[in-house]
């Protein structure tokens, strides 16, 4: 009868073991790139463009890979970010994302479409052009990464 109950112990031991390295492991492979596609121009964008920022710190806090791009109209969030003369209420969080390592993204075709090229390149922003001029959205699928548009 003990030796049942210790066999049945050091098989839930075992099982609470496996169950806490393939939850460890899970969270590991999970990679979010958030793409920020949406302008200043409403206060709608600048809602989305705070939770872009939220969602990108929230995630890389938790231990989540995470990607940050700025695509279409979101270019022009990049370009006053990482302007060191910005008073955007952005910037806290912005900085945070810095902080933090997020990897970020800005397209190329949009910040020229956008008109915010030259300065982002003046400030060494990375711009990215794989496919058609736009950051590959395949390649980031390809690599496991779960995208949020906003």
């Amino acid at each position: 009868m003990k030796r049942t109950l210790f066999i049945i112990l050091l098989f839930t031991i075992a099982i609470i073991f496996v169950g806490y390295y393939a939850l460890k492991a899970n969270i590991q492979n999970k990679k979010f790139a958030i793409i920020l596609q949406a302008g200043k121009e409403t206060h709608e964008g600048m809602v989305r463009a705070t939770h872009a920022l939220l969602y990108a710190t929230e995630l890389k806090g938790k231990g989540y890979e995470v990607v940050l791009i700025f695509d279409g109209a979101g270019t022009v969030w990049a370009e006053e970010v990482s302007n060191p003369d910005s008073q955007s209420k952005l910037l806290p969080m912005y900085n945070a994302i810095k902080k933090a390592g997020i990897h970020e993204i800005v397209c190329d075709f949009c910040a020229h479409a956008f008109g915010v090229k030259e300065e982002l390149q003046t400030r060494q922003c990375p711009l990215l052009s794989e496919y058609n001029g736009h950051p590959s959205i395949e390649k980031l699928a390809g690599k496991g990464y779960q995208l949020i548009v906003l």
